[in-house]
């Protein structure tokens, strides 16, 4: 039960994060979930025991297999070699070098463990350096070649942190036999890696063949693989699982270009859970690095060898170490360019940069943390604790420098992310993805997607409207509501403060022209004698409540929205049991009565109101006004036939009007393209929006 407990405690952490991600921006997601393990781990004494190989198995086989999966193309296959030389040669220069260079910083570190440190030091967060390169307007050929790098740099990392360790737990290390392992078990690794997922993927098609088309399990079945082969190749070819799953991810990747997508609702399904899985095993790698922080800390900020100030010293010189490393290579890099295909310039500021790109992440951290305790001998590993503080350390610094200082080195603020942090980047590609940045091409002024997606909703809600007939009104008037609440909610979501308090100053202008036109309407029923004094005063008092509830959320803008949101449930109980309560003695057809005659008079006056405005020059919001017709309209239609909505045929009519609008969304996001009005990555993410409507129309419709 205690392994449940925290399991389900390190996911709460991760979702919290996201929350306080959601209004502190500038900081990147791993920061906060740092915070927050440390926040608990110092709060209530909780601690997460970490075994080495489950810590590998569970989190590096994932992420690393994820990581292949989205192995870059095009551009990048271009720069295979120095993508290559960067992901295997550089991490061995940092290895080697900066190891060196540390055991000289560190007196109290051994040799071989600061090689381990660099190590496990060198590898860089892909999303991260992606998301950074990107938006710092680095040059074409230094983006492509550090994004790829840092897809594949985490299994030559990893290998020479293996080796290293294994150097200090054993005691013994030869080149020869080193290099010759590294050999077989890189090579044997690849292979095993792209023959399993054969078999995996051959099994897969065999058992589809068989009748066994189930989406759910399709996509559980491609959700072991990375474990399945980490496992084989570790423990039966003693070979390395952390290449064999990074190559697997990129055979399934390039074999998935190559086939027709006859199975699209799968690889949504599949895309989609990735993105869940890798989202929260990236997270509670960092909930555990917080979490361990005391615990790998206290002893080294207790130790009398060294005060705290030099524990610092030890963090910022190593992550120094590592910075001038990668920018030294890459200018060289750079350099080598400049003589091989006369480059005009060497751009330093780029190369420092791309250094300052190389954000330390999850790969490290679960790396680091699966140090072993003890060693052959029995004794204690030399300087674990003082390895865990330096790259706990490397990693938060390198993480805060990327956050502060590149925005205002490159003048440009965007916000931060790391692997797991936003699992969309299939989707972030624009139009002018392959310009140059020193070519001056005037871009479109595009629509951005909220305005686009307000367009189809017009498009939809017109589309209604013409179909809309007397068998089907009812479920007109209810989906032309339902698009009107969404059109709403995104044209004010867009507003200031200034702006959004006179919208809703006008909003409530307009409901209250309709709530005096149904207080008239009351006192010419009581006048008629259609209803009696008690039902004249309890529809009054109904209207007054309204009013009222209605008045005081429109009070403060600012919260409005968050505030309905909170309270919808509660209100709408509230809501009907109010008017339960005020309507008991009012017998059903006369509620009937007062709600189709209270709102054919707001409806009325609503029409005279805006003829009056029209007249006199004042300008009014059209969409507001028709948004209260159609809300009155809905009531008449529900008031007139009060059990239609469970009627068969309501639903039938439901979902054709939805086919009709989701089709006519369809042709205006052609109309919008080939008007030149949205970007391809507009497009791209407009059709994925009605392709989730439609496939829940359908699941709607099977239910």
């Amino acid at each position: 039960m205690l392994i449940l407990e925290e399991v389900l405690l390190l996911i709460f952490l991760v979702l919290i994060s996201k929350v306080f991600a959601h209004y502190l921006k500038i900081i990147p997601d791993s920061l906060i979930q740092i915070g927050l393990g440390l926040l608990v781990a110092l709060l209530f004494k909780v601690q997460v025991p970490l075994e080495t190989d489950w810590f590998l198995l569970l989190f590096i086989a994932p992420l690393l297999f994820n990581d292949g999966r989205k192995f870059p193309k095009q551009e990048l296959w271009k720069l295979k070699g120095p993508i290559f030389a960067n992901a295997i040669v550089l991490v061995f220069v940092t290895t080697l070098l900066g190891g060196y260079l540390i055991y000289l910083l560190v007196p109290d570190i051994p040799l071989y463990v600061a090689f381990a440190l660099a190590a496990i030091l060198s590898p860089t967060d892909p999303v991260a350096v992606q998301s950074i390169a990107k938006q710092a307007k680095l040059d074409s050929n230094i983006l492509h070649l550090v994004s790829g790098e840092s897809l594949i740099n985490d299994a030559s990392g990893l290998i020479g942190f293996k080796y290293a360790v294994a150097a200090v737990t054993t005691g013994y290390f030869s080149i020869v036999n080193a290099t010759g392992d590294f050999l077989y078990t890189a090579i044997v690794g690849l292979i095993s890696g792209v023959v399993l997922m054969l078999v995996i993927e051959v099994l897969h098609e065999f058992l589809h063949n068989q009748g066994i088309q189930d989406v759910i399990f399709d996509v559980a079945f491609r959700l072991m693989a990375p474990f399945i082969i980490y496992m084989i190749t570790e423990e039966v070819f003693h070979a390395s699982g952390v290449i064999s799953v990074v190559a697997a991810g990129i055979f399934i990747h390039t074999r998935s270009l190559q086939i027709v997508d006859d199975r699209p609702e799968m690889n949504v399904v599949s895309e989609r859970t990735w993105s869940l899985v890798v989202y929260l095993l990236n997270g509670i790698v960092f909930v555990i690095l917080g979490i361990e922080l005391p615990i790998a800390t206290a002893d080294s900020l207790k130790s009398e060898s060294y005060n705290n100030f030099s524990l610092f010293g030890y963090v910022i010189g190593a992550w120094l170490i590592l910075l001038f490393i990668r920018v030294g290579w890459i200018l060289v890099y750079e350099t080598f360019q400049y003589f091989r295909k006369r480059r005009e310039t060497i751009s330093v500021k780029s190369a420092f940069l791309a250094g300052l790109s190389g954000v330390r992440g999850a790969i490290t951290m679960a790396g680091v943390l699966s140090v072993p305790l003890v060693i052959e001998s029995g004794q204690q590993f030399p300087a674990r604790s003082l390895m865990l503080f330096i790259a706990a350390g490397v990693i938060i610094v390198s993480l805060v420098v990327a956050a502060l200082f590149i925005p205002i080195f490159t003048k440009v603020d965007f916000p931060f992310e790391t692997r797991g942090s936003n699992q969309d980047d299939d989707e972030d590609e624009t139009d002018d993805e392959d310009l140059d940045d020193d070519d001056e091409v005037e871009q479109p002024n595009y629509l951005t997607e909220e305005q686009a997606k307000f367009f189809l909703m017009q498009l939809a809600v017109q589309t209604i409207e013409e179909h809309r007939r007397d068998y089907n009104q009812q479920a007109a008037y209810d989906l032309i509501l339902n698009y009107q609440i969404l059109m709403r909610r995104l044209q004010w979501s867009n507003q200031t403060d200034e702006v959004l308090a006179k919208t809703l100053e006008h909003e409530l202008e307009l409901r209250r022209v309709g709530y005096e036109a149904e207080r008239h309407a009351l006192q010419r029923l009581l006048e008629k004698k259609v209803i009696n004094a008690n039902d004249y005063y309890q529809s009054m008092k109904r209207v007054d409540q309204v009013e009222h509830h209605l008045a005081h959320d429109l009070k403060d803008p600012n919260i409005w929205w968050t505030w309905r949101k909170l309270k919808t449930r509660v209100a709408g109980l509230m809501h009907w049991f109010s008017r339960w309560a005020i309507n008991r003695d009012t017998d059903v057809e006369k509620r009937r009565t007062i709600d189709i005659e209270t709102s054919k008079a707001a409806i009325k006056a609503l029409s005279k109101y805006v003829a009056d405005a029209k007249e006199n020059g004042q300008e009014i919001d059209r969409t507001s006004v028709y948004h209260l017709i159609v809300n009155y309209r809905n009531k008449i239609e529900h008031s007139k036939h009060p059990k239609l909505k469970l009627a068969d045929k309501y639903k039938l009519d439901l979902e054709l009007l939805r086919f009709e609008a989701v089709n006519a969304q369809r042709q205006g996001i052609v109309q919008l393209r080939d008007g030149d009005r949205i970007s391809i990555a507009t497009v791209q993410k407009l059709r994925q929006y009605l392709n989730y409507s439609e496939n829940s129309i359908i699941k709607i419709a099977d239910d």
